[in-house]
This record gives structure tokens, C-alpha cells and sequence, in this order.
């Protein structure tokens, strides 16, 4: 079976795999930042591993960097995690909504019955 548009998302989990990239990410989601602004904000890891952390967040295309002047600014960038919900998630969520729906009206069928009978 082929898929008919085929992402890659495997540096995208990669990439989300790591606590603290998820931290950057929820910090990012706030509003873009500076990379010295965002190295501050985690005091227990040196400026090199949180570049390195930034480094798999854009190769992964999570984190978009530009450079204004000296500073280079880091934006969240929501595609590819959009892209995860549609391709994992929605389908799933529909699966589990139908069965619990499925799930209510049995209990609610054999709640009407014990009271009934």
C-alpha cells in the first residue's frame, strides 16, 4: 500500500522525543525568541546544547531560525506538527469518538432496560 503524499515525520518524532526540545517548543509557542533569550531559560544546560537542541528543532523543521543583524530570532513553526495530528491522531480520535459513542448508547440501551424490566 502506497501513501499518496508521503511526509517524512521521522525527525519530527525524533525531534519531540527530547523533554527539554518539547520545553523550546512550548517556550517558542509563546512568541518567538532570540537564541540567547531562549538559551537563558534553561539555566541547567549550556549555550552549546541548547544550540544543538535548536539545530535537530529546524532540521526537523519545527523551529524556523532567521537572522536579524547579529541576533538570530527562532520561530515556532506548527506545520509539521499539524502534519502528526492529521496523519496519527485525527484518524485514531475518530475511532475512539465513535466507540465511545458507541459505548454510551449500549449503557444508556441497558440502563432504559433495568429500569424497564
Amino acid at each position: 500500500m502506497q501513501a499518496r503524499h508521503c511526509v517524512d515525520l521521522e525527525p519530527v518524532w525524533r525531534a519531540l522525543a527530547s523533554p527539554i526540545r518539547r520545553q523550546m517548543l512550548d517556550r517558542l509557542r509563546e512568541g518567538p525568541l532570540p537564541t540567547g533569550e531562549l538559551a537563558a531559560e534553561f539555566p541547567d544546560h549550556s549555550r552549546f546544547a541548547v544550540m544543538q537542541h535548536l539545530r535537530v528543532l529546524e532540521e526537523s523543521g519545527l523551529v524556523i531560525r532567521r537572522k536579524r543583524g547579529r541576533r538570530t530570532i527562532n520561530y515556532l513553526n506548527p506545520v509539521p506538527i499539524q502534519q502528526i495530528y492529521d496523519r496519527w491522531v485525527s484518524r485514531y480520535q475518530r475511532h475512539w469518538s465513535a466507540s465511545l459513542v458507541d459505548l454510551k448508547t449500549q449503557l444508556e440501551h441497558e440502563h432504559e432496560t433495568d429500569w424497564a424490566g
